[in-house]
């Protein structure tokens, strides 16, 4: 594999000190720009030079615009990624699949044209996606229908139409969700957990103590008070931490950020995949219903 411009993190003592460095900012200069200049509503964010750069695109949950995340994507940018999410399907009954196909359309773009007056490049065999919501969805049915990808990562993820959990057993990239303890909307036991479940590669579920269904979101806005919940600071810091140790370890070998990928985590224990016994059939084998019962959201 070439050779990538990223700087690695500092040596870190545990779980503690590694949230503290990888909830900072990175040591990279950043640039943002328009994906509409290439016909996709969005924002990308970009170190300020480096080749060879790993590549991730964030989907937006339900109505959220991308300005909720660019928090998150400029902290990417800072240490070494290029972070892109489409301004699409922001309407109250979005398409998917559609929504789906904009992920990958934007994982492409940023794969194949050269950011940054042409300082910028990416390695395509290093590629994850990133979803919030619904757009955790939509980042697994994107996932299920990319060849190669490296890492996919979802925040309190909600089963759509076609089906995230059905999705999931088609993608075999590691998948770390990260689900919140007190989410309403999406709770873990119902999204997360048989989406991990379901997976065909290997996948892990934190839970996010405290953190609601939007808590991992930035600044107002007006669904706040629809959804009855809000930004949170400290979800924030410590998805931000989490995702950039998973994507580190999962798209460019790093070892240093182990404290985060392996084991609890403070504030994030992970939990039991092990299903329940009245999901299993008479053999203990998971049943695999639970998906069947969950309400699905948005049109296909």
């Amino acid at each position: 594999m070439a050779r990538s411009s990223v700087t690695r993190p500092p040596s870190m003592k545990g779980a503690k000190d590694a949230l503290g460095v990888l909830s900072r900012l990175g040591p990279h200069q950043v640039r943002h720009g328009d994906l509409g200049l290439v016909g996709l509503p969005g924002i990308v964010y970009t170190p300020a030079e480096g080749s060879q750069l790993p590549a991730v695109v964030l989907g937006h949950a339900w109505m959220q615009p991308v300005r909720r995340y660019h928090e998150l994507l400029r902290h990417l940018a800072t240490w070494g990624f290029v972070a892109a999410a489409p301004n699409t399907q922001r309407g109250p009954v979005p398409s998917v699949s559609r929504f789906a196909a904009d992920l990958n359309t934007a994982l492409d773009v940023c794969c194949g044209v050269r950011l940054g007056d042409g300082r910028i490049s990416v390695d395509a065999r290093r590629t994850a996606l990133i979803g919030h919501g619904t757009g955790g969805g939509a980042a697994l049915l994107a996932a299920a229908a990319r060849e190669r990808l490296g890492a996919v990562v979802t925040l309190a993820p909600s089963q759509v139409r076609p089906s995230a959990i059905e999705a999931a057993g088609r993608v075999t990239a590691p998948t770390l969700h990260l689900a919140g303890a007190a989410d309403s909307l999406a709770p873990s036991e119902g999204h997360a957990e048989p989406m991990a479940r379901a997976a065909g590669g290997e996948a892990w579920v934190r839970s996010l103590e405290k953190a609601g269904h939007l808590g991992f979101c930035e600044g107002r806005h007006w669904s706040s008070v629809l959804l009855q919940n809000g930004p949170q600071h400290r979800t924030r810091k410590l998805a931000r931490a989490l995702i950039t140790a998973f994507l580190m370890e999962r798209l460019l070998g790093e070892k240093r950020v182990s404290a985060l990928t392996s084991g609890d985590v403070p504030g994030a224990p992970l939990v039991d995949l092990t299903p329940p016994d009245d999901e299993r059939d008479d053999d203990g084998r998971d049943s695999g219903s639970l998906g069947d019962l969950l309400l699905p959201a948005g049109r296909s």
